[in-house]
């Protein structure tokens, strides 16, 4: 990422709802992921079938490990599984046939998802799994999640990936005090650090 793209993300954010939203929707995550009734490995994280969450998952793990809440390291649900995969690379989208009460299903479509995924997301939501949906102007899935974080198309500077790194920043935060990663200027200085590093070194 430039320095002129840094200071006008920088400029954009500061001042704007948009911290307070992403971490309004990393407090319903973790809140999910926490409950007493969730279950070990049950954060169910798919993409649409063109686009997979990978640096989300990536940047989630991070998040997990740095501030020491396992549950927040996603499993990620893959439309199609190439031959060879390792096996935390290969479950498949009918992982979500067999979701189960206390688990989380969350849902990031950058484009309109298909039915065959609606159809799935609902029936993981009538078994009594959370869903939550990171979306851009998605009207069905929106109206099938219990939590929703809608990102507006058009804008250069507060694009999906900024977003979806604002998320998963947000998501360890508050699990930990560290000075470090409090204030907002010092929040929105580790989103423009992530945004021009490459994804973590994790298990993807």
């Amino acid at each position: 990422m430039d320095a002129v793209r840094v200071t006008v993300l920088r400029e954009l954010l500061d001042g704007t709802p948009w911290l307070a939203r992403t971490q309004g929707f990393a407090v319903a995550l973790r809140g999910a992921v926490t409950r007493r009734s969730a279950a070990p490995g049950g954060l169910l994280l798919v993409g649409t079938e063109r686009r997979e969450p990978w640096h989300l998952a990536a940047h989630l793990d991070d998040e997990a490990a740095w501030c020491g809440l396992p549950q927040l390291s996603p499993t990620l649900v893959r439309h199609s599984v190439p031959p060879g995969s390792p096996p935390h690379l290969a479950v498949p989208l009918r992982r979500l046939e067999r979701t189960r009460r206390g688990e989380t299903v969350f849902v990031v479509a950058p484009e309109p998802t298909d039915e065959r995924l609606l159809e799935r997301v609902q029936d993981a939501r009538r078994t009594g799994a959370t869903v939550l949906a990171l979306e851009s102007d998605d009207r069905e899935l929106r109206g099938l999640a219990h939590e929703a974080l809608t990102v507006p198309a058009g804008d250069p500077t507060l694009t999906f990936d900024v977003v979806q790194h604002l998320v998963s920043a947000a998501a360890g935060e508050s699990v930990t005090a560290a000075p470090v990663r409090t204030g907002l200027r010092g929040r929105l200085a580790q989103v423009v650090d992530r945004l021009s590093a490459p994804p973590p070194p994790m298990r993807w």
